[in-house]
């Protein structure tokens, strides 16, 4: 098995009061995949990418990272493989200066001088936070925080990454800005898991999407499948987004994943 792969095997978990939040969940996810984890609140989303770096550990059924079931690894263990990003960043944030920040993870594994400060470097880079190193992380905006705390995970050299509402909270600008680093981050063969509720996104930029409703998962296939299933957005509580809406008002072929995509057929459709 590759690295950056992610598998579920008949996973169901449990919180100690009872309460059931997943039932029978089997997937894998590809080195190199773009996946959206759709689902209302409660359906499980959260307590499914908890699932994969080993802060929750399943009731019964494997969780597997690159072929190694989590029970077998500790928490800092599976951070190597599987970055986690937390909805709030703040609660990931733990140094005085950015670039204390994005070293935090690479100073654990005693790397040398020399390579710590190239991975800070490079995160900071690929983030386009260099000028930003030595400023306190809790001083920044909430998007430019959302990028430290991306940088710190990306930094430990992990080949998946899996992010809880990473756009929450920020204004129009902002969460493109965001989603346009992941895909550059995607671009250089990461594994992108994005838990998210805004289906424009995953129309986006997602090449896949995994629906969830009552712990359970109900749809696992390409956006545009998911977009044009009345019967299973109905069941995970999703409407699709607007762009797609009229592609069906139109009678369009498919749905629309992007206004981009809505241009171009209108444009094709107004030449003929």
């Amino acid at each position: 098995m590759s690295q950056g792969e992610l598998r579920l095997e008949g996973v169901h978990f449990a919180y100690p009061d009872g309460t059931v939040a997943l039932r029978g969940i089997s997937l894998n996810i590809g080195r190199g995949e773009f996946v959206a984890l759709l689902g209302p609140n409660g359906s499980g989303k959260t307590t499914l990418s908890r699932l994969l770096n080993g802060l929750l550990r399943p009731t019964q059924g494997s969780v597997l990272i690159d072929g190694v079931d989590t029970r077998r690894r500790s928490v800092a263990e599976l951070a190597l493989r599987v970055g986690y990003l937390f909805q709030n960043p703040n609660h990931q944030l733990v140094s005085a200066t950015v670039r204390g920040e994005i070293a935090v993870g690479p100073r654990a594994r005693a790397l040398s001088a020399a390579e710590l400060a190239t991975r800070v470097t490079w995160a900071a880079e690929l983030l386009d936070i260099v000028q930003l190193l030595d400023e306190h992380p809790l001083l920044l905006t909430l998007a430019q925080r959302q990028r430290v705390a991306i940088a710190s995970l990306i930094a430990l050299g992990p080949l998946a990454l899996v992010l809880d509402e990473p756009t929450t909270a920020l204004d129009a600008r902002e969460r493109l800005a965001v989603m346009e680093l992941l895909r550059q981050i995607h671009a250089t063969g990461h594994t992108i898991l994005l838990v998210t509720h805004e289906m424009d996104l995953a129309g986006e930029f997602a090449q896949r999407c995994l629906a969830l409703s009552d712990g359970e998962l109900i749809f696992d296939g390409e956006p545009a499948m998911l977009f044009g299933d009345d019967e299973t957005l109905r069941r995970a509580s999703l409407e699709p987004p607007q762009v797609a809406q009229l592609a069906r008002r139109l009678q369009a072929p498919q749905p629309w994943l992007s206004v981009e995509e809505a241009v171009q057929a209108l444009q094709v459709h107004m030449c003929r």
